[in-house]
C-alpha cells in the first residue's frame, strides 16, 4: 500500500464545534488542547478553515480567524505541521499573506503548509465588505495570489505587475525557513482552472471531499493537466479531507446527535464520511490509495471532547501503517 499520509482539522468554531464551551478563552484554549493531542497522537498535521463565520448558517458565535489561531498554535505544538484548507485568496492582500506567512514558517521552525483556494461564502464575503466577484475573476484573483506570494517568498525584492495584484520591489523578510518556500497546496475541484493551477503551480491539492468517483474524476483531469504542462504528477500531493464516526453503533448515534444539536441541523444532514469501528474506517482510508490519494485530512465530529483527537490517531494511524 502507498504510504498515506493523515491530518485532522482542530475545533475552531466555524461548524459550530466549540459552541458547548462557554468562555471565548476557554474555546481557544480547548483548540489548543487539541493541538497538542494531535501532535502526541502522531498526525501529520493539523489544519484550520478560513471563515469568519459559522455555518451552516451565520450566527453569533466565536469562530477564530485561521492566521492569528495558526500564529498561536505554531507556538503551542513543537513538531506536528500547520495548514489551511484554505486560506481564501480575496481576505488579504497577496502581499501581506506571504509576509504573514513567512512570518509563521519562522514562529513554527519551519512546520507550515500554505493552502490557497478562491473563496465561496459570499455571505461572510459581503458581511465584511468584500467583493464578492463571479468565479472566473475569483479564480483570476487566485492566481494572481500564487504569483505573487511565491516571487515574495523567493525573491530578494519581489516584482509581479498584475491585473489585479501589483508588487514592485517588495521585501519580505525574514524569509520562510523551508527552502524554497512552504509547501503550496490549492484546494477545490474547478476541471478547467483550479486543477490546471495545482498543475502549474501547486505542491498539492484537496479534491473530492472523501467520495470515490469526485476523487477519480479530479484525479483524471489532474492527471491530464499535468501532461499538457509538462509536470511531474506524482510530484504532487493528493488529499481529500473526510468525517470520520469512530465507534460502535450506539457512539457513532451519540456523535450524530452532538453533531446535530450543536449544528442546529437534521440529524441525516450531518451524517456524511465513513462510520463504525476503527477497522472498518481505517480499510476504507486504505482505499484511497487505490484511487491516488495519499493524503487524507480527517474531521472527528466531537473533537472539542478531551482525548477525542488522540484516540482518533491511537486508534486508526497504526492500522494505516504500511
Amino acid at each position: 500500500m502507498p504510504d498515506l499520509r493523515v491530518g485532522v482539522f482542530v475545533p475552531q468554531g466555524w461548524s459550530m464545534d466549540l459552541v458547548d464551551v462557554p468562555d471565548p478563552v476557554q474555546k481557544y484554549e480547548t483548540m489548543s488542547r487539541c493541538a497538542r493531542e494531535a501532535e502526541r497522537a502522531g498526525f501529520d498535521a493539523i489544519w484550520l478553515y478560513d471563515h469568519f463565520h459559522t455555518v451552516p448558517r451565520p450566527v453569533t458565535e466565536p469562530v477564530f480567524e485561521c492566521w492569528t489561531a495558526m500564529a498561536a498554535l505554531a507556538r503551542d505544538t513543537s513538531s506536528v505541521r500547520l495548514g489551511q484548507m484554505v486560506t481564501c485568496a480575496a481576505y488579504r492582500p497577496p502581499a501581506l499573506l506571504a509576509k504573514m506567512s513567512s512570518c509563521v514558517d519562522v514562529l513554527s521552525h519551519g512546520r507550515l503548509i500554505v493552502g490557497l483556494g478562491a473563496g465561496w461564502y459570499q455571505h461572510e464575503f459581503e458581511a465584511y465588505g468584500y467583493e464578492y466577484a463571479d468565479a472566473p475573476e475569483r479564480l483570476r484573483a487566485l492566481r494572481e495570489t500564487v504569483q505573487v506570494v511565491k516571487a515574495m517568498w523567493t525573491q530578494e525584492r519581489a516584482t509581479v505587475e498584475g491585473r489585479r495584484f501589483q508588487v514592485r520591489g517588495a521585501i519580505n523578510e525574514p524569509k520562510p525557513v523551508q527552502r524554497p518556500h512552504p509547501p503550496l497546496w490549492i484546494g477545490g475541484g474547478g476541471e478547467r482552472v483550479t486543477l490546471r493551477l495545482v498543475a502549474q503551480h501547486a505542491d498539492g491539492c484537496n479534491v473530492g471531499g472523501g467520495e470515490e468517483d469526485a476523487i477519480r474524476q479530479k484525479l483524471a483531469v489532474l492527471h491530464r493537466h499535468c501532461e499538457a504542462v509538462g509536470r511531474d504528477f506524482g510530484a504532487i500531493v493528493k488529499s481529500t479531507t473526510v468525517m470520520v464516526w469512530l465507534g460502535d453503533e450506539r457512539e457513532v448515534e451519540r456523535l450524530v446527535s452532538l453533531r446535530a444539536r450543536q449544528s442546529g441541523q437534521p440529524r441525516d444532514h450531518v451524517l456524511f464520511g465513513y462510520a463504525g469501528r476503527p477497522a472498518r474506517v481505517a480499510d476504507r482510508l486504505r482505499g484511497l490509495t487505490d484511487l491516488g490519494i495519499d493524503y487524507v485530512i480527517l474531521i472527528v465530529p466531537n473533537a472539542a471532547e478531551e482525548g477525542a483527537i488522540e484516540r482518533a490517531g491511537q486508534e486508526l494511524l497504526p492500522l494505516l501503517a504500511r
